[in-house]
């Protein structure tokens, strides 16, 4: 189950789009973004969009398996002009998020992943949008805020999505054991609370909330925290510590790539 209100969510998708488009409003579209390196800053917007227009057709339709992205109703921009991309950014976290509100969080549809319902995919849809507005304001270097709570629960779905590819198979995923050996405490300076250990056994790995010292803790503001462990910003940043074995915590920004 989500760990924060389904309305809570919404809101971030609506808020975050729009910090979104205020960030790349003026930008150089076609720049490479740093931390997508294969995609320029008209392509990172697009592929939130699509991604927002992609989950409302799911939740609308309550689909019970995967929907193509071709079959999306205006499932891409259609222009290079950076008002019409504004606008269907605009529109299409509205209609997603219309579409969210109405179902609730309990409906049942197809997803991906551990849980299919439309409050997974409306926290899916909050963090999707948190972590690529990183993305492009380090492209457009301009400031990035998030609340506490949403960047909290930002690290833990992204735990939770770590497990469920690893459990799946995933080969990269799959050596995250205690092969490694180890543990990494995350321990954010700014909220009182925020605080993970990452235990390795020989069957993959646990977490829980601890203040307990391990093999390596990556100390700092939670919203870097956040985006060091999203991997967008590099660990040996002014903007955190590293203490300990900074391998091991480089051992698991590497074998969290997915996609």
């Amino acid at each position: 189950m989500s760990r924060l209100s389904h309305d809570l969510y919404c809101d971030e998708i609506t808020a975050r789009t729009d910090a979104l488009r205020a960030t790349i409003r003026g930008a150089d579209l076609g720049a490479t973004v740093p931390s997508c390196p294969d995609w320029t800053l008209r392509e990172l917007a697009a592929h939130v969009g699509g991604a927002h227009r992609w989950v409302g057709e799911i939740v609308r339709t309550r689909a019970t398996g995967a929907i193509s992205p071709d079959q999306v109703p205006e499932g891409t921009p259609g222009s290079d002009d950076p008002a019409t991309l504004d606008a269907w950014l605009a529109e299409g976290a509205a209609r997603t998020v219309e579409a969210l509100r109405a179902a609730g969080p309990d409906e049942e549809v197809w997803s991906w992943a551990w849980e299919g319902s439309t409050g997974f995919w409306a926290r899916r849809m909050a963090h999707e949008t948190i972590v690529h507005h990183a993305d492009a304001a380090l492209t457009a270097r301009t400031g990035y805020e998030v609340a506490p709570e949403l960047a909290a629960d930002t690290i833990e779905e992204w735990l939770e999505i770590v497990a469920f590819v690893r459990a799946a198979g995933d080969k990269r995923a799959a050596e995250l054991t205690g092969g490694a050996g180890g543990s990494i405490h995350l321990h954010a300076t700014d909220a009182p609370g925020a605080e993970w250990l990452i235990e390795f056994g020989e069957d993959g790995f646990t977490w829980r909330h601890a203040h307990e010292k391990a093999a390596v803790s990556l100390r700092g503001p939670l919203t870097d925290i956040m985006l060091v462990f999203n991997r967008r910003l590099a660990a040996d940043s002014d903007r955190v510590e590293v203490l300990g074995d900074a391998e091991l915590l480089d051992f698991w920004l590497e074998h969290t790539v997915f996609g």
